[in-house]
């Protein structure tokens, strides 16, 4: 997928991705603050990964955690603040919805502190209908 919007463009090619600045973003961010390198080296191998670019220098990143067939789990959105006013975490949420391996899925789930607005504008996500249903193990990375 290589799909453009004036200067930007998004593509889900792993090679294009640059891991130091997904690293720099993801470590200081409150919800992975502290992640090592290595792990968001794996956490991206493992994953379906997508770059948003500007003059092929990489601003924005996101990532699908998939069975392809059943589930999907978005992880890690980001814009750098330096591009943010564009739309383009709009525009990279809609796309990712709209990927031909996410198609059909019966359940997308991810967690947000302080974007609900735009992931239920763009990406029709609703709040939890029955959260009793789910647990987890919370393991922090600090």
């Amino acid at each position: 997928m290589h799909i453009t919007k004036g200067d930007f463009l998004l593509s889900d090619n792993k090679d294009q991705l640059n891991i130091e600045v997904i690293h720099g973003f993801l470590t200081n961010s409150y919800w992975a603050k502290g992640i090592s390198q290595e792990i968001v080296e794996k956490s991206i191998q493992h994953s379906l990964c997508f770059g948003v670019y500007k003059q092929n220098n990489q601003i924005g990143f996101a990532r699908i955690i998939s069975d392809y067939a059943t589930f999907a789990y978005l992880a890690d959105v980001f814009i750098l603040e330096s591009a943010r006013g564009n739309g383009l975490a709009k525009w990279m949420v809609e796309l990712i919805k709209k990927h031909p391996d996410l198609q059909g899925l019966r359940r997308w789930l991810l967690a947000t502190s302080d974007a609900h607005s735009l992931y239920a504008q763009y990406g029709g996500f609703t709040p939890i209908t029955d959260p009793g249903i789910w647990m987890e193990i919370r393991t922090p990375y600090e």
